[in-house]
């Protein structure tokens, strides 16, 4: 039943699947298989932010093994800002900025300001996630090859209340709409957004902003949910473990008629999701063309042929013929427009703390990188006017993408 066209857009399934398993997923496998992109600094001690609970996931499986710091490239190690030339020039400045800064008082506050800007922009109004602070002792770098994204054994009331979380508190609803609509069992951790939007005011009859929020975290939803299912825990004995698609799980989440009619749309909401950041990829293609940017890890030759691979992916993203409009977006009254933007954005951003909730670190770790990845897409497609503005040399203090703005970027979209 997943086949055609998807709401709000002119493209479909088959274009896609066509455009992606013979074109760009192979060659985006490769460069996630890179040093640069493979290698993920994260703290998962943080405290949830919102309910107190220190319970976490004792599932052997849920664990996730740091790199020792030997293991990592020394380009990335000594400072996983410093991704190009530039910005190592820049973070020397910005150091003897902060020690004139200590002992003469004579810089005003808007030097200051404009020196170190570039290294405070995720705090800036085009954020969309909230970031761990990567210089904590808790942060430590993990490679994503060797703990990947599939079942273990985290469910039930702990994933219900996550779940239940990102859909209750943030997504967008008819004001007349009273909650609770759904329980913790079963179909209701995947429909209660899609239950305020279908009461009272038909999801058509919803702006094209509000939609394109619930369809993204339902994209999200059904990506992760198709990983568990894909690598789910088929055998666990002394000697072995071994996993594997489980055709069930993927049926018990996504078939037709055991989800009442609803699998489908949530697959249609992947295509949906893997639109907008193939979009945003081809809108970011001007940063990643400047000739300082590099992929730093310290090895001149790898570095220089792993971003000829990303460019090359870059221009395939960006000949892709039927790209979301991403103008729909916010296009009304400018008032209101803003208003709304800011909205949505405080939404998302709320969406990314609550990653720090998640009680196994297994898939806190990757809630987090792909909610990191979607926030980077958004700020992306919210920066056309800044990325056009972008020079070809030297500083770019009005957009900037970190290390791992770039890493959690291309690994979301890998997934």
């Amino acid at each position: 039943q997943v086949t055609g066209y998807l709401d709000d857009c002119t493209c479909d399934v088959e274009t896609i699947d066509a455009f992606n398993n013979y074109k760009l997923f192979p060659r985006l496998n490769e460069l996630l298989e890179s040093d640069y992109f493979r290698y993920y600094k994260v703290n998962l001690k943080k405290p949830c932010p919102f309910w107190n609970d220190s319970s976490h996931c004792g599932i052997r499986d849920c664990a996730v093994k740091p790199c020792p710091s030997n293991e990592v490239p020394d380009g990335i190690r000594s400072g996983s800002y410093k991704y190009s030339e530039e910005a190592n020039n820049l973070a020397e400045e910005c150091e003897e900025a902060e020690r004139l800064g200590a002992v003469d008082g004579s810089l005003s506050e808007e030097t200051q300001e404009a020196v170190l800007r570039w290294t405070r922009h995720d705090d800036s109004s085009d954020s969309f996630c909230e970031v761990d602070d990567i210089y904590s002792p808790d942060a430590e770098y993990v490679d994503l090859l060797l703990n990947p994204e599939r079942y273990t054994g985290y469910k039930g009331p702990d994933a219900w209340k996550i779940w239940n979380s990102i859909y209750e508190e943030n997504c967008f609803k008819p004001q007349t709409v009273k909650r609770p609509l759904a329980s913790g069992r079963g179909e209701g951790k995947f429909n209660i957004c899609f239950q305020y939007l279908k009461m009272s005011v038909s999801f058509s009859g919803v702006c094209v902003e509000k939609r394109a929020f619930y369809r993204l975290v339902s994209g999200l939803h059904a990506s992760i949910n198709i990983h568990l299912s894909a690598r789910y825990l088929l055998q666990d004995t002394w000697s072995e473990k071994k996993w594997g698609p489980n055709v069930t799980e993927f049926q018990q989440r996504f078939d037709e008629v055991l989800t009442r009619g609803e699998g489908p749309r949530r697959l249609k909401n992947l295509y949906f999701l893997y639109l907008i950041e193939l979009r945003a990829l081809s809108k970011a293609l001007p940063f990643f063309e400047r000739p300082g940017f590099q992929l730093y890890t310290g090895s001149k030759i790898h570095d220089a042929e792993i971003k000829n691979l990303l460019l090359e992916i870059l221009h395939l993203a960006k000949s892709f013929p039927l790209h979301f409009d991403e103008n729909s977006f916010f296009a009304g009254n400018q008032k209101e427009a803003a208003k709304l933007k800011e909205e949505f954005r405080l939404h998302f951003k709320n969406i990314s703390k609550i990653m720090d909730c998640v009680g196994c670190f297994k898939c806190r770790l990757w809630g987090k990188l792909q909610t990191q990845g979607l926030g980077t897409a958004l700020k992306i497609l919210f920066s056309e006017n800044l990325i056009e503005k972008i020079p070809e040399s030297g500083p770019s203090y009005g957009f900037q993408l970190t290390r791992q703005e770039i890493v959690a970027l291309f690994n979301a979209f890998g997934r």
